[in-house]
């Protein structure tokens, strides 16, 4: 059975809350009930439950970008899985470049993460991907297999349906840049491979894979056309709703 196209929208530290409705709103209308490809947008904290209701009636499900690994307690500025599930989150980027990164957070902590997340019935789209010094010293297939190995260790049978892998080549996010369709079917296909030798063919070919760098209505076309690629994670041009449009029907195509 082939794998279903999946294009989130991760809108990073943007938008007034006026703009978020406008975007979620314009999302919203332009995908309608379609489920030809599953469509995520993952707003800013505070614009989530806003953001929710212009979404309501669509088939556009909603997101956020983090989430502690704690249910609660005194974690000053943190957010729970509680929280955002009340919010009207069905998913939860874990682990992304910028949070690895420039925040610092480690694969304990993103490991934490996501099984927090899991265990209480969200969609993770977890993030993997390798600097530009990494990738010029051959050690992106390292990083992917730490960081994949890591982040799932310990994920049951029941719980894989609600992993979502996207690769991030970190060079290429926000750079304009961006891995060509070939470089990136190499690292989804190695990925996947991992990921059948660890968990089984049947695993390995259901679970999502999603490209995350850069991507834009110009590129989504060929990148999507690769067999192991199976959607996007899409930064700025999902804050433009023509262009993020253009992308879910790359994805649809």
């Amino acid at each position: 059975m082939p794998r279903k196209k999946f294009v989130a929208g991760n809108w990073k530290m943007n938008t007034t809350l006026a703009e978020a409705k406008a975007l979620g709103s314009a999302i919203a209308q332009g995908v309608g009930s379609s489920s030809k490809v599953d469509v995520a947008v993952c707003p800013p904290f505070p614009w989530l439950v806003s953001v929710s209701e212009v979404l309501k009636g669509s088939s556009v499900a909603l997101g956020a970008q983090d989430v502690h690994n704690e249910a609660k307690g005194a974690f000053t500025g943190e957010v729970s899985t509680g929280m955002l599930k009340e919010a009207g989150c069905k998913y939860v980027i874990v682990g992304h470049s910028e949070r690895r990164h420039i925040l610092g957070e480690s694969d304990l902590t993103v490991h934490l993460k996501l099984h927090a997340a899991v265990e209480a019935g969200m969609h993770v789209i977890l993030c993997v991907g390798e600097t530009l010094v990494e990738r010029e010293r051959n050690l992106a297939e390292r990083v992917f297999q730490r960081q994949v190995y890591s982040a799932l260790a310990g994920i049951t049978d029941e719980q894989w349906p609600l992993i979502v892998i996207a690769y991030e080549p970190v060079w290429a996010i926000g750079t304009g840049r961006t891995a060509t369709p070939e470089q990136a079917q190499l690292a989804h296909l190695f990925i996947r491979s991992k990921l059948q030798s660890m968990h089984g063919e049947k695993i390995a070919n259901a679970l999502p894979i999603l490209y995350g760098g850069s991507v834009t209505p110009e590129t989504a076309g060929g990148l999507f056309s690769q067999p192991d690629v199976d959607g996007g994670l899409v930064g700025g041009a999902s804050l433009k709703a023509d262009q993020f449009l253009a992308i879910v029907k790359a994805a649809g195509a």
